[in-house]
């Protein structure tokens, strides 16, 4: 992948800063963009293996910020070969307490999962059709499917982010591709604040009986720029089986 152009939203998160890692490792010059903790991106970039890459301040739902991205994107490098829309957020609520679900976390999710990849994929669009064989790869979530997630709001924005992968790889083939990687629960930094016992019953739910890691994502994405290049609309699962679960 050398000479490729990869930029990560939240690349400093658990799943992003793998991607960042692996893509740099091929080859790539990797562009990681933050919201609220620029140190921790400071930290990674000066990790990564090789060198020209950068770091840039674009919170997803700031669509101006992006525009600012893009014309810094199009200075420094001229074009854009992989964009991965990982940021993304959530809180935890039970689905049945439709109360404790509020608004302004229903459009905060919904601006910054769903809108804020859209607008990322909008802002870049010229940049990827430059590299004459650009890619994007959203970070969904099993959730989107089954419904089974953080809270009802979540599942609904990564069910809305396959479906804009799917309209999207039609609107915008041949020359950029468009998927989904919906991986089950993953084990970092959100993990952590979640109840063993709620973790211990998805594990026991998965057919191949562990939890993704950050690292497996990072491989799916590896494969799609790398491998599985004859690949465009689809939702990669990367969940152990968890949908034919029966819990």
């Amino acid at each position: 992948m050398t000479g490729k152009i990869a930029l990560v939203t939240g690349g400093a998160g658990s799943i992003g800063s793998a991607i960042c890692r692996q893509l740099a490792e091929a080859g790539s010059s990797v562009i990681i963009t933050y919201n609220s903790n620029p140190e921790k991106g400071e930290h990674l970039l000066h990790e990564l293996a090789g060198d020209n890459h950068s770091i840039f301040y674009a919170p997803v739902q700031d669509s101006q910020a992006l525009k600012e991205l893009a014309i810094y994107i199009e200075k420094k490098y001229g074009k854009l070969d992989i964009l991965v829309n990982n940021a993304g957020i959530t809180t935890p609520v039970a689905h049945d307490r439709l109360e404790e679900l509020t608004d302004e976390w229903i459009d905060n999710i919904f601006m910054v999962n769903w809108r804020g990849a859209f607008s990322m994929i909008r802002a870049c669009k010229q940049l990827l059709v430059n590299s004459e064989d650009g890619l994007v790869v959203n970070i969904s979530s099993v959730a989107g499917i089954t419904g089974i997630g953080s809270n009802v709001a979540y599942c609904a924005s990564k069910a809305a982010m396959d479906s804009m992968t799917r309209s999207l790889a039609r609107a915008l083939a041949p020359v950029i591709r468009v998927v989904s990687v919906s991986p089950g629960w993953v084990l970092g930094e959100y993990t952590k604040h979640i109840d063993p016992a709620y973790l211990q019953s998805q594990l026991d739910a998965t057919p191949l009986n562990r939890l993704a890691t950050p690292q497996d994502v990072a491989n799916a994405v590896y494969a799609l720029a790398t491998t599985l290049t004859f690949t465009t609309g689809a939702i990669i699962p990367v969940d152990g089986g968890r949908p034919l679960a029966k819990k």
